[in-house]
């Protein structure tokens, strides 16, 4: 998971634009750990992009990224061309991978016949990208969950050390399993005599506190992509967009 602590990067969870701007230093072992943490939060929405695109098979995908990180990423230091004042470091990744995968296409010959009858001009390239890959929600909708299942992972390692696993628990069997699994609310009958709950009440006094802490987990999270607390609020609202357009 990412917000990884101590070591390199000290002893505070480093936000989104913190690692980019490490990730961008032009010593490559200086770089390196804040790019292994930046692939690990955004190589599988990349993938699911790539994926979603119906063009390319699983190996295909898997040389595609392979090659984007080691020629893009890694050789020509992409990261350090991130601008926060430019947009979404998730937007700017998905423009570079688009154009990377086109630049593959034409050298391997597979779209010759695309570039045939390709506009030709300063925009051409531009146009070109936007016909061979199509615009896919799977890259938001895996980075949407893989930024809320990093929160659920925090809060159940907050909740084990703090001695709160009754916590945990309660907010997984009544929100967590039927929200991902599909499964109905674990019965707060159920719930009193696994914990020797005294009433319902307390069972609910437990999901509220859960709930509380999940929000601010996850407030916490974003912020670390935003990068700015004033951009948390505008994060979240993305994050509940982009999961309602997903039904989850």
């Amino acid at each position: 998971m990412s917000g990884q602590r101590g070591g390199e990067l000290g002893p505070f969870v480093p936000t989104q634009w913190s690692l980019v701007h490490r990730a961008g230093q032009p010593d490559v072992e200086a770089r390196k750990v804040s790019l292994g943490l930046l692939l690990q939060r955004y190589l599988p929405a990349l993938r699911a992009h790539l994926r979603a695109q119906k063009k390319f098979d699983h190996e295909q995908v898997e040389d595609l990224l392979q090659a984007f990180v080691a020629e893009k990423v890694v050789e020509q230091n992409l990261i350090a061309q991130a601008d926060r004042q430019r947009g979404k470091f998730r937007s700017f990744l998905l423009v570079a991978l688009n154009r990377f995968v086109i630049d593959q296409v034409r050298r391997t010959g597979a779209g010759k016949r695309s570039m045939e009858t390709a506009p030709v001009g300063e925009n051409a390239g531009e146009e070109l990208v936007s016909r061979e890959i199509q615009p896919s929600n799977q890259f938001d909708i895996v980075w949407a969950r893989e930024l809320v299942a990093e929160a659920l992972g925090r809060m159940r390692c907050e909740c084990e050390t703090s001695g709160q696993m009754e916590v945990w628990v309660i907010f997984e069997c009544r929100v967590v399993k039927p929200a991902f699994d599909g499964i109905e609310p674990m019965p707060y009958e159920v719930l009193i005599e696994r914990f020797g709950l005294q009433s319902p009440i307390q069972a609910f006094n437990l999901l509220t506190t859960a709930k509380r802490k999940f929000a601010r987990i996850l407030r916490s999270v974003a912020g670390e992509y935003a990068g700015d607390p004033q951009l948390i609020d505008q994060e979240i609202d993305d994050l509940k967009s982009i999961l309602s357009m997903a039904g989850a």
